[in-house]
């Protein structure tokens, strides 16, 4: 199964591609998506749909997970990140791929054991976890991998557990 996972940003939207096989999840490339401050929002926003869709085309996921957008330290910041998050949405689906959404807490209790755990806590477990001998840079493609990390794991629990995946998929936001 090959998972795009997505850190949202407007000027940055990390993202990562895992492939889970037999309970092992291996990473196949990752990068992060720029756009320029002086651009209009309408502009930046297609420039994230577009390369979402060329990261999609190239590497042929069959699911992708997004995070959350995270209200608490800086309320200013949410809502240009929720305008990234929308356009990879929209990208996403209109590739076909079906999407899991996960809270940051859900992402790092997935990944490193505990939702408090801090920015290098998950890049050392991402790291690890995906057997890689560097750390994946920026922290924005580290947490986009973390995110695919998360949608593995939940897959794997639903299996596991006999639950329907479709039904039970925990999004964070029903």
């Amino acid at each position: 199964m090959v998972i795009l996972g997505i850190d949202p940003g407007l000027a940055n939207t990390g993202w990562g591609v895992v492939e889970e096989r037999r309970g092992e999840v291996r990473c196949r490339a990752y990068g992060c998506i720029q756009t320029s401050s002086g651009s209009d929002l309408a502009v930046r926003l297609r420039h994230i749909a577009d390369d979402l869709t060329a990261v999609v085309e190239r590497y042929r996921p069959q699911e992708a997970a997004v995070e959350g957008v995270y209200f608490g330290a800086n309320v200013r910041s949410a809502i240009p990140t929720a305008h990234a998050r929308g356009a990879a949405l929209v990208a996403i689906s209109l590739c076909g791929v079906e999407v899991g959404e996960y809270t940051p807490m859900q992402i790092k209790q997935a990944v490193v054991g505990t939702g408090a755990a801090d920015k290098g806590q998950v890049m050392y477990m991402v790291r690890n976890l995906l057997h890689l001998d560097h750390d994946p840079r920026p922290d924005h493609a580290a947490d986009a991998l973390a995110c695919a990390i998360c949608h593995a794991n939940q897959r794997r629990t639903a299996a596991l557990s006999g639950w329907s995946y479709v039904e039970k998929r925990g999004n964070g936001y029903s």
